[in-house]
């Protein structure tokens, strides 16, 4: 019997995954049977991607690409095509964030904000949804946010961008569906990662960070999600499992969103 959540054949790829999230998610993919092609904004950034997958012994192709420059997009899928394949799996990750008070914020930093986690998920689908369509078949996944749903003080231009991504994500469903193009999205939680870090720091009196205090008592898991939290998903939402799932945003976020918190 053939296994619905196999990768086996297909080319992924995930942008921005030299680490973090996307390289979770790209060493989920890879685990299915995917081969992963990935990019980042520097040579450098590329390099240690290599380093990292090589060191869990994933062959990966990575290419130096700004996903917000529409010309460097088209030539880097053409590269990729040429190279390694037609691709199969698109995993718009790569994003931004700033933390800024709306009425401190310049319009330059909310356009940056909106150009890296909005413009460039539209960018690099557009790149890729000719060839999916050639080929009759292609699984887009947008890496969304809670903030595709909540407002939070300091993220006017993340939760914009966000927000955005989900109807982007909708409309690409609505406009290719016909063509066996499912679109889909992920909006992961609070995840463990190195930025979060200084996040869940232990205290010099030994308590909880503040912060980690409020997202665990938010969390109905109890707990911070870890980023190989979100492969699974991003497996089935890649795979023939979802094949008539299509503009879903896919909360993995310990129930966050389905919780109104502690009485206090």
């Amino acid at each position: 019997m053939n296994n619905p959540f196999s990768l086996e054949g297909k080319i992924a790829l995930v942008t921005g995954a030299s680490y973090g999230i996307g390289f979770a998610i790209a060493c989920a993919l890879s685990d299915a049977g995917a081969t992963i092609v990935f990019n980042d904004i520097k040579q450098e950034l590329v390099d240690k991607g290599l380093a990292a997958y090589a060191e869990k012994g994933i062959k990966a192709h990575g290419y130096v690409c700004d996903v917000t420059d529409e010309a460097a997009v088209q030539a880097t899928v053409a590269k990729i095509e040429a190279e390694v394949g037609v691709i199969d799996i698109l995993v718009n990750n790569a994003g931004i964030i700033k933390r800024i008070p709306m009425l401190e914020m310049t319009a330059e930093q909310f356009r940056q904000v909106i150009d890296v986690d909005l413009n460039a998920p539209f960018i690099v689908s557009k790149a890729v949804i000719p060839s999916m369509i050639k080929k009759g078949h292609g699984k887009i996944i947008n890496i969304c946010s809670m903030m595709s749903e909540l407002g939070r003080e300091t993220v006017s231009a993340y939760a914009a961008a966000k927000g955005g991504l989900k109807m982007l994500t909708r409309n690409i469903c609505s406009e290719y569906g016909k063509y066996n193009i499912q679109c889909n999205g992920i909006g992961p939680g609070y995840i463990a990662t190195p930025q979060t870090a200084p996040l869940r720091e232990i205290q010099p009196d030994g308590s909880r960070h503040p912060f980690d205090q409020f997202i665990v008592a938010k969390t109905p898991a109890e707990r911070w999600g870890d980023p190989e939290d979100l492969g699974g998903p991003a497996v089935f939402l890649a795979s023939d499992a979802s094949n008539f799932v299509n503009g879903h945003v896919l909360y993995v976020d310990g129930g966050i969103l389905a919780y109104i918190g502690k009485q206090p």
